[in-house]
């Protein structure tokens, strides 16, 4: 199930919209079919206490109404005091097994940049991996060196039964060789966040990683 949920996964938080409501460009972005969502709330401005859990709150009821996995970044008390569905960490967050502890039988998602990172996510009882960037951002100031999608590869061959995304400079253009590699699907945030039409920018980004999907599955029969 959570293969087919990471198809068009969307990160934001409540300042990657730019001048607009973050909440009417979630909407909108779920409307153009969204498949999961994250909220990492973080940088300067970033909301905090009981304004970061009231738009916490409400980026979990949009998820809820369109049936989308709601992910929240880093913040395992956020989670659980939300009831979301799961928790993303990074390889600079707390340690994946305690956080699996945790968090029980919610999702787990964890962010990896080599093999080793991958397999001990994959031990630590991850049920996807974000990897990346695959291409140049500027959503993340301290982002890593851009790794394309050999890594995407190397992580299906390696460890063909965690579902990867990939992540970092993602756009509709883009999006099928991340399939092709390996992803089971792609995920963004400036592509849609800032968008001068979020649902329509989902909607095309959603149509070439289908059509990687589909022809993979082609494949493999």
């Amino acid at each position: 199930m959570i293969r087919e949920q990471l198809a068009v996964y969307l990160i934001m938080g409540s300042r990657n919209a730019g001048s607009r409501d973050p909440l009417h460009v979630l909407e909108a972005a779920l409307k153009g079919g969204i498949t999961s969502f994250q909220l990492r709330e973080k940088g300067p401005g970033a909301l905090a206490g009981s304004e970061l859990r009231a738009f916490g709150e409400a980026c979990r009821d949009l998820c809820r109404t369109h049936g989308v996995p709601f992910i929240v970044n880093d913040d395992v008390r956020l989670a659980m005091e939300l009831d979301a569905d799961g928790v993303h960490i990074g390889q600079e967050d707390d340690d994946a097994r305690e956080v699996r502890r945790k968090i029980g039988n919610k999702i787990l998602g964890v962010s990896a940049h080599n093999l080793d990172e991958v397999r001990e996510a994959a031990a630590a009882g991850a049920d996807y991996i974000g990897i990346g960037p695959v291409y140049g951002t500027t959503s993340k100031p301290d982002a890593r060196p851009v790794c394309g999608t050999v890594p995407i590869k190397e992580a299906a061959e390696a460890v063909p039964e965690l579902p990867s995304v990939g992540i970092g400079g993602i756009t509709a253009d883009n999006a099928g060789p991340v399939i092709t590699a390996g992803a089971s699907g792609v995920s963004v945030i400036t592509a849609i966040a800032l968008a001068d039409d979020p649902e329509r920018a989902a909607r095309n980004i959603r149509q070439p990683v289908e059509e990687a999907l589909g022809q993979k599955g082609r494949a493999a029969r």
